[in-house]
C-alpha cells in the first residue's frame, strides 16, 4: 500500500507539473483547441466513482488538476473539461433560474467548451458566444465594445473574463447597455478576500511581473472586496452568492466544489 501511494503521488506531481506548464506557456487559444481531444484520453488513469460531474455526468475516482499557480487537486472534469466554479454555476443555473425554461436570449463570453453544446441544444439560436480570441466562440468580439444594440440579451455570462480587460469598468458598461431590462446575468471574477479595495496598476506589463502582482500572468488586476461595487457603478444591482454553502455536504464533496462566490446581476 505505501508503494503503490507513492507512485501515484509521483503521477498526481507530474500531472500537476505538466498542466502548471501547459497553462503558462502555451497560448489560451492552442489549449482550447486541443484540450477536449487529450484530457478524456488522460482520463482513463482517473477511472473509478469517488466524484460524478453535474455538468456531463461522468464519474471518476478523482478529477485532474488544473491551474496556473499551484494547480489545484480534483478539480477538472476529463470528460466536459469543468472546474470546481461551472460545476456550481451549473447546479445554480439548473436549480435556481429559468435559463433552460424561458428561452431567453443569451450572451456567453469566453464560452466554456462544458456548456457550448448544453446551451446550444436548449436555446439554439438564442445562444451567442463571443470573444477576442478564442476559438470556440461564434463572434469575435471585444468585451469593451460589444457590437450589439441596447437591450439585445435576457442573460450575459461572463466567467473570469473581467480579470483579464484593460478596462474592466467600460466592459461592465457595455454588458449593462446591451442587457434588456429585467435581465440578468452571471458575473463571475476571482475575489482576494484579504483585500477590501482592487489592486491594479497598468504600468505592469510583463507576464512575470503581472503574475507576481496579480496572481496569474495574463491578468491585470486583482479584485477585492469592492469587486460588486464596480458592478453596481455601471447599474446593476448585484447579489452575492454564496450557493456552494447551501448544498448538502455529500454534493460539495461528489461534485468536487469549493467555495466560490456567484455574483448574480439584474438590470431594473
Amino acid at each position: 500500500m505505501i508503494k503503490n501511494f507513492g507512485k501515484n503521488s509521483i503521477s498526481v506531481s507530474v500531472m500537476k507539473k505538466f498542466i502548471r506548464f501547459v497553462l503558462n506557456r502555451l497560448p489560451r487559444r492552442h489549449i482550447q483547441r486541443a484540450a477536449h481531444l487529450v484530457t478524456p484520453l488522460v482520463g482513463v488513469f482517473y477511472a473509478g466513482r469517488g466524484v460524478e460531474c453535474p455538468v456531463c455526468g461522468a464519474r471518476y475516482r478523482k478529477f485532474m488538476p488544473y491551474g496556473y499557480g499551484e494547480p489545484r487537486a480534483n478539480a477538472l472534469c476529463p470528460r466536459c473539461l469543468s472546474l470546481e466554479r461551472h460545476r456550481l454555476m451549473w447546479l445554480w443555473l439548473t436549480r435556481e433560474s429559468d435559463l433552460f425554461a424561458s428561452n431567453p436570449r443569451l450572451l456567453h463570453f469566453a464560452p466554456e467548451r462544458c456548456f457550448i453544446r448544453l446551451f446550444t441544444q436548449a436555446l439554439g439560436d438564442n445562444y451567442v458566444t463571443a470573444d477576442l480570441e478564442s476559438p470556440l466562440a461564434s463572434v469575435k468580439m471585444d468585451i469593451q465594445a460589444i457590437p450589439f444594440g441596447e437591450g439585445e440579451f435576457d442573460v450575459i455570462l461572463c466567467n473570469h473574463i473581467l480579470e483579464h480587460v484593460a478596462d474592466d469598468r467600460l466592459a461592465m458598461s457595455e454588458m449593462h447597455r446591451v442587457m434588456r431590462s429585467g435581465g440578468w446575468g452571471v458575473m463571475l471574477s476571482p475575489v482576494n478576500p484579504a483585500r477590501e479595495v482592487t489592486y491594479e496598476d497598468p504600468s505592469i506589463t510583463t507576464p512575470a511581473a503581472r503574475a507576481a502582482a496579480f496572481g496569474q500572468h495574463d491578468h491585470m488586476r486583482d479584485y477585492g472586496a469592492d469587486y460588486p461595487d464596480r458592478l453596481r457603478a455601471a447599474g446593476f444591482t448585484v447579489d452575492a452568492v454564496d450557493y456552494c454553502s447551501t448544498l448538502a455536504l455529500d454534493e460539495r464533496r461528489r461534485f468536487a466544489l469549493r467555495d466560490e462566490t456567484l455574483y448574480i446581476v439584474r438590470k431594473s
